[in-house]
């Protein structure tokens, strides 16, 4: 039995839904993680994982995508 964890980031940078997408794209590349949902008009990331995950290396996906992201927990 696997369990995931939650993680939530803050962005900032974003101007439509577009933008989400391709956030998600970066920081679904990112080892451990399962899946990304961002929504552009809260201006928060949140990051299923499998395992442990640096968050720096979600803020590092995020910036790869053109934005700027923070840690919210």
């Amino acid at each position: 039995m696997s369990t995931t964890t939650r993680r939530e980031f803050a962005v900032t940078g974003m101007h439509c839904g577009s933008c989400g997408l391709l956030i998600d794209d970066e920081v679904e590349e990112v080892p451990g993680v399962v899946s990304c949902t961002t929504d552009v008009r809260k201006g928060r990331t949140v990051v299923e994982c499998d395992g442990p995950v640096d968050p720096a290396a979600v803020v590092a996906a995020v910036a790869e995508a053109g934005y700027t992201a923070r840690p919210l927990d």
